[in-house]
């Protein structure tokens, strides 16, 4: 990423951010967040890289696939509903936000020591979406194609 070359303290910065928002998340919810926030906010990137990354704590294809229409399917635990919702009201802040019923949900499953770790990985991956897209980057073609 050009940010990591032109402006290294800043991409270091973001990298701890990151982590420090996964250190309170179960992998299959950071990586549902991050896989759903970059398709909302178009980075080819990021969808490429999250998708590609949440085979490794065990999301299934079958969710991976569904993950664009999650609310029409059977396929995740109430946990792992809770955090796409949300993701795709703090990704669409400008479309109204979080609606009292979204957050309250939230809020509900995660309880007050998981929220805030929830919240910290919304707003991480929609930095790290916005670099990614301004910055055009493009993934690259896997040679396994997984």
């Amino acid at each position: 990423m050009l940010l990591g070359k032109a402006a290294p303290d800043f991409y270091k910065a973001m990298t701890a951010l990151d982590a420090a928002a996964a250190a309170g998340l179960d992998p299959v919810v950071k990586e549902l967040v991050k896989a759903r926030a970059s398709q909302l906010n178009g980075c080819a990137y990021c969808v490429d890289q999250h998708l590609h990354d949440a085979r490794r704590p065990g999301l299934t294809e079958q969710k991976l696939h569904a993950l664009t229409v999650w609310r029409e399917t059977p396929f995740f635990t109430v946990r792992e509903r809770a955090a796409p919702a949300l993701t795709e009201a703090v990704t669409r802040r400008g479309q109204g936000g979080a609606r009292d019923e979204v957050y309250d949900e939230a809020a509900r499953v995660f309880d007050e020591d998981g929220l805030p770790w929830l919240i910290a990985m919304c707003v991480t991956i929609n930095a790290w979406n916005r670099m990614g897209v301004t910055t055009r980057l493009s993934p690259a073609v896997r040679p396994d194609g997984v």
